[in-house]
């Protein structure tokens, strides 16, 4: 047997509240009238404001009153339900509605379609469950936007590297190049970005996910940062200065040991790779009650059409050149997450063929 729908039931439920409720009135009135009746007749006797000359007239009185009293009570019962009816109707419409539009929304949002939205409505519960029902539907949406592009991206850069390995090998297998040390480098090194790229993913996913373990202490800033500018500094050429400048009066900083490194050697790293010639400053100075830590280059530098990307995963303001030096992508989207785990904020200036100052703080 089919299940009545949701506005049969709604009109069912509120006639039967009100055939209830007139049926309560109608045996009260039938068990309390005559007798509330029979009793002021009888006071107004004994005051002399009624003269009833024997019992016969006074039941016939009381018979009529009773007669009338059950006509009215019945018209009244009839005109009630006529009402109840249409109002339950009205009711049940106006409900069942907006009901029927958020189970057609849900059922197209369970079909895959992640952008249909379930318009607001007067009544506030209802009013309530679209509301949480468009946010959901908003974060699932970005989620899912987020997935595919991550995925599109993720196929993107694994082919690349897989695609040049299989070119060298399959010229080897065809005879087409010799075996040579330089061929063989070339190998190694695609695979070595293969290897980076891997492992960057599983530690920005870690980090977007807060799955990593962090341990916050008072670091002492200073040595970390000479012993980081001493290490890049053996790896540059003559023509970049790598210099450190620690304006900051605070001694440490609250933050994770390993996070921090890795947020150095990152902006480090890409002040690096993106100049040719000039100088790298490391730079440092308080605001705030906050440690600040800049790298700003003489770099390429990065448009300023481009800057709200920065931090976005597989984003490269030059593709061509981020692959030829080895860049993953993620690397800023790495540095981005690190630096917000530890409770602080980075942010970049850059002007293009001018250079760029990346800067992040740190409780101290």
């Amino acid at each position: 047997m089919a299940k009545p729908n949701l506005r049969t039931r709604l009109l069912v439920s509120h006639l039967l509240v009100v055939v209830l409720s007139m049926a309560i009135v109608a045996l009260s009135g039938l068990s309390i009238n005559p007798l509330l009746f029979d009793r002021k007749v009888q006071e107004m006797q004994n005051k002399g404001l009624l003269d009833i000359d024997s019992q016969t007239e006074q039941k016939l009185i009381t018979q009529e009153f009773h007669h009338s009293w059950g006509r009215s009570m019945a018209i009244s019962i009839a005109l009630g339900a006529i009402g109840a009816f249409g109002l339950s109707y009205l009711v049940a419409r106006r409900i069942r509605h907006p009901l029927q539009k958020i189970t057609t929304v849900m059922q197209e949002f369970r079909e895959g379609n992640f952008k249909v939205r379930i318009p607001s409505n007067d009544i506030p519960e209802l009013d309530y469950v679209s509301q949480s029902f468009n946010l959901m539907a908003r974060n699932l949406e970005d989620s899912e936007q987020k997935r595919s592009e991550l995925i599109s991206d993720m196929t993107h850069e694994l082919r690349t590297p897989l695609t040049v390995t299989r070119g060298y090998l399959e010229r080897l297998l065809d005879g087409k190049s010799e075996p040579s040390p330089e061929l063989f480098q070339s190998l190694i090194q695609e695979n070595r970005r293969l290897e980076r790229l891997v492992n960057n993913l599983q530690e920005l996913s870690k980090a977007q996910a807060g799955t990593i373990a962090l341990k916050l202490e008072a670091i002492a800033l200073k040595p970390v940062l000479s012993v980081l500018v001493e290490r890049f500094s053996e790896q540059l050429v003559e023509d970049i200065e790598l210099v450190l400048e620690y304006n900051s009066k605070s001694v440490n900083v609250i933050g994770d040991r390993d996070c921090l490194e890795q947020v150095l050697v990152n902006l480090i790293g890409n002040a690096i790779q993106y100049t040719e010639g000039g100088k790298i400053i490391v730079r440092t100075y308080d605001l705030d009650h906050r440690v600040w830590i800049e790298v700003q280059d003489t770099g390429i530098g990065i448009a300023s059409e481009d800057l709200p990307h920065v931090f976005d995963r597989f984003w490269r303001a030059d593709k061509a050149r981020s692959r030829r030096s080895g860049g993953t992508g993620i690397g800023l989207a790495i540095t981005k997450c690190l630096v917000e785990l530890q409770g602080g904020e980075i942010a970049v200036e850059s002007q293009l063929n001018k250079g760029s100052i990346f800067r992040f703080c740190l409780t101290s």
